[in-house]
């Protein structure tokens, strides 16, 4: 069971936000933005240092992404004129490269709000992911590839066996065409994150206060009732009574009323009950222009550009010069390792004839000392016998 889950969960794409570079601290709240979107499934502490700040993409999926089984890069960076996105897909590519033309943050989007929704887990369960107006099969190979990257993104759901208390954020990816500054139509990707709020429907509004546990002040009514019914026992209207008893969670537009399958968030909404569904903006809020998309990651053939256009023969040109730019380049790692290995062997035979002399020279010396030796006995027999000789003719 463990090994099952263990597969299942690698599975599952994770990413790592970061920038790169030296950054405005509104493109600093916006990388914290972006990783609470892509919770749980993202370093939300990550903190780079200056050191990661100057990684390549590829340094990035080598060092940290493939060792945490990261799967998507997204890299925001920034120069005097624009602010960029890149979307890289660990660890072979492609990677695809944006131009923030405009984003907000959350606490942008919290200001303009009358009531701001906060709600406790909101961030434990991964969003839902709809694309909009990406075309059909007749598509671009590039709006192809940014919808199928947005959807891989994110978990996939499983609709046979979801829980309804899971889905609670969307994330949506809207392609709207909007003219440019050279009066051409250009193609912007608009991102947009909600959170789904849900109301029963059916229900007195007063009554729907109650069961939602919102206390309403009662000190100028006698009885409960008149605050339900909003008048007296006498027919008179109740202090502090407001008109119209339909609860402010149905609106006008009735095709946002469901009939919950299962238990949802919040109360009042129990299982076999009607209510309505609301999306409330969250942030951050970006529009995105694609500008290049690369078969590797940060590298490799060009297989889109928005400003460059070339001939498949300018094209085949290209490729053919690259190719052979790096046959050089492995050709000259080649030749660099045999040097490599040559001064290696030069070293190693240099040392060789070294400890050779070394131990020629301790032989050598060794043979003085037992020659020494010997001689030094054959004069110590010498003397003996010239002593015995001595004694035996004293004694005579």
């Amino acid at each position: 069971q463990s090994a099952l889950n263990s597969a299942q969960e690698m599975k599952v794409p994770k990413s790592l936000i970061v920038r790169r570079g030296k950054v405005e601290n509104e493109v600093i709240a916006l990388v914290d933005d972006m990783r609470k979107l892509m919770s749980p499934y993202t370093a939300l502490s990550f903190k780079e240092d200056a050191k990661n700040r100057k990684m390549t993409l590829s340094l990035y999926s080598r060092e940290l992404a493939m060792p945490l089984g990261v799967s998507h890069i997204l890299a925001l960076s920034q120069n005097d004129e624009r602010l960029n996105l890149r979307i890289a897909r660990v660890p072979e590519g492609p990677t695809m490269s944006f131009r923030v033309t405009a984003f907000s943050l959350s606490k942008h989007v919290r200001a303009i709000q009358r009531r701001p929704y906060a709600a406790p887990g909101l961030y434990q369960q991964s969003p839902i992911v709809v694309t909009n107006n990406f075309g059909d099969a007749t598509a671009p190979p590039q709006v192809k590839l940014m919808r199928i990257t947005f959807q891989n993104m994110f978990p996939a759901i499983n609709v046979a066996t979801v829980k309804l208390t899971d889905c609670r954020r969307v994330v949506l990816f809207n392609m709207a065409e909007v003219e440019g500054e050279d009066g051409k139509t250009e193609q912007i990707v608009e991102m947009r994150h909600y959170a789904i709020k849900a109301n029963p429907v059916g229900v007195n509004k007063k009554v729907r206060r109650l069961i939602q546990t919102k206390i309403p002040n009662l000190n100028r009514i006698n009885d409960i009732a008149d605050y339900i019914t909003g008048t007296t026992a006498s027919g008179d209207a109740a202090p502090g009574a407001t008109s119209g008893n339909v609860s402010d969670s149905e609106p006008e537009d009735e095709t946002s009323h469901v009939v919950l399958a299962q238990k949802y968030s919040g109360r009042g909404n129990n299982k076999q009950q009607k209510s309505a569904l609301k999306l409330v903006e969250l942030g951050p809020r970006l529009s995105l222009k694609l500008i290049k998309v690369e078969r590797g990651l940060g590298q490799g053939d060009i297989m889109y550009h928005a400003h460059v256009m070339k001939t498949p023969q300018e094209v085949k040109e290209l490729k053919d010069r690259k190719e052979k730019e790096a046959q050089l380049k492995i050709q000259r790692r080649k030749e660099q390792e045999r040097n490599v290995e040559k001064k290696r062997k030069a070293k190693e035979e240099k040392l060789e004839r070294k400890r050779q002399r070394r131990e020629a020279t301790e032989k050598e010396a060794m043979e003085e000392l037992k020659s020494g030796r010997a001689a030094l006995a054959e004069d110590d027999e010498d003397d003996s016998v010239d002593g015995e000789s001595d004694e035996s003719s004293n004694e005579e």
